[in-house]
């Protein structure tokens, strides 16, 4: 988790945000507002503990700690909500879950520098590494497409490697595999990682606030 005096500099720049993005965002007012959990099992059933949490950091962790960012960064992520919905349907990947992704990576994209991360190494708002080659601008729909398409290459990647996994254990695997690579994962242990926790935790919370 994030220092202290870090993690307040980032409420006051989440909280100052107005969200302004193009108004590519709302390329189509008529897609159905009914929620959509993709072809990857029901997040809403999985179990999850949260945000980790260590001796320095009681408080902003757990199920409440992933709840309380993703809220900081709803505001911002809203002005995403149909583009998510359009790529998720596109891959049948759960909408919450790449918002979900958005906000722990680049918190709506208000911590990125033209779309890069600090280090200049991660690209995008849900911060792909710049080894896949990143197309589009940062917040387009071309990068999210890419982005998300590599999320599902991911998942069904673990589904083949681990065909007697369960659908939970798939997504876990796949999210695992997105951000540390496909040769990390050997045993369930593996998949059993504190960014899957916080993921699923944040994506329960945009699942309630219509993702």
């Amino acid at each position: 988790m994030l220092p202290s005096a870090v993690f307040w500099g980032l409420v006051a720049l989440i909280g100052t945000s107005r969200g302004s993005y193009p108004l590519t965002h709302s390329m189509n007012p008529h897609l159905h507002p009914r929620l959509y959990h993709g072809c990857y099992g029901d997040i809403m059933t999985m179990e999850t503990f949260g945000a980790p949490c260590d001796i320095n950091n009681l408080m902003n962790c757990g199920i409440h700690g992933s709840e309380m960012f993703a809220e900081m960064d709803l505001k911002a992520i809203k002005s995403y909500r149909i583009l998510i919905k359009e790529v998720g349907q596109r891959y049948c990947i759960d909408p919450a879950i790449i918002a979900a992704i958005i906000s722990r990576e680049s918190h709506g994209g208000v911590v990125l520098q033209n779309g890069w991360d600090h280090k200049g190494q991660k690209f995008g708002l849900m911060q792909l590494d710049k080894t896949h080659h990143p197309i589009g601008s940062w917040d387009s729909k071309e990068h999210l497409l890419q982005s998300v398409g590599i999320l599902a290459e991911k998942i069904k990647a673990i589904q083949r490697k681990f065909p007697t996994w369960n659908a939970a254990q798939h997504l876990r695997g796949g999210l695992v595999a997105f951000k540390s690579g496909l040769e990390t994962i050997v045993t369930p242990a593996d998949i059993e990682a504190d960014l899957v926790d916080d993921i699923i935790a944040r994506a329960k919370f945009y699942k309630r606030h219509g993702f």
